[in-house]
């Protein structure tokens, strides 16, 4: 039996944090995960996930950052687990290290040797109320958000929704819109995202094909033009890389889902 819970952040930290869920699995499970555009922090209440592509398992406090390939996790009898997903360029604020630093990586949150952030983890861990953590994740991220200046993070936090709606456009034109050099922008991009822009953009125009194939969408020349594709071989190539299926065996295997561009809460 698998039973996830969505929840959203109090207002303050709304344009922070998109939403919190909670999962719990009392079963074994595999499952094959793809570049989502948004990094997070995970907390395992029960033993952590299994990723064969690194050989490796997740930390019981994980911190998961921007990625572009797919992966697996699997967990051999269950899962417990509390995780905040925050916007692309949000997460710096809250943790003592550049989302750069974990690019590609998911690192254990215990590496940062920060040690309120490792109390934070345990309160959680330790904590059987899905609503008290919760609680107590907005609490700390709300506590932590009122130390830091926000003016970088409003310069790049105007690019994001360009790139959302049309991931093509130029690092020129976005710079211009941060009111920034474009050498400025592109440090500012990868400090604040974890990526440089036009490998965000990549990961955005993935996100993007998935949601219209989760709108039932199956006209592959249509989503290439929509995405911003050269045209349906690069579409495919494209789309295979970042989740090792074309888009017609994701749609025969699974229904697909676009974790940027839904959501939940």
């Amino acid at each position: 039996m698998t039973d996830i819970k969505v929840f959203s952040p109090i207002p303050e930290l709304s344009n922070y944090v998109r939403y919190y869920w909670i999962l719990k699995c009392n079963e074994r499970f595999r499952i094959l995960t793809f570049p989502i555009g948004c990094p997070q922090i995970i907390f395992h209440r029960k033993n952590p996930l299994y990723i064969p592509e690194l050989n490796s398992h997740q930390s019981r406090f994980t911190i998961s950052g921007q990625v572009n390939f797919p992966a697996h996790i699997e967990a051999t009898d269950g899962a417990d687990m509390v995780v905040a997903v925050f916007y692309p360029h949000t997460i710096g604020y809250f943790i003592n290290t550049t989302p750069s630093a974990f690019y590609n990586l998911e690192i254990s949150g215990y590496e940062i040797g920060d040690k309120v952030l490792d109390t934070l983890a345990a309160r959680i861990m330790d904590n059987d109320s899905d609503v008290q953590c919760i609680t107590i994740l907005n609490n700390w991220l709300l506590s932590k958000l009122r130390q830091q200046p926000v003016v970088q993070e409003k310069r790049i936090g105007t690019a994001i929704p360009i790139i959302l709606s049309n991931p093509q456009t130029p690092v020129y034109d976005l710079a211009e819109q941060a009111c920034l050099s474009k050498k400025q922008f592109e440090r500012l991009f990868r400090e604040y995202v974890g990526m440089n822009p036009k490998e965000y953009a990549r990961v955005v125009r993935f996100q993007k094909s998935m949601w219209l194939l989760q709108q039932g969408s199956r006209d592959f020349t249509g989503i290439a033009c929509n995405c911003g594709y050269s045209d349906q071989s690069h579409f495919i190539r494209e789309f295979k890389s970042m989740s090792g299926l074309t888009p017609k065996q994701l749609t025969a295997t699974c229904q697909p889902y676009s974790d940027l561009f839904t959501h939940p809460a």
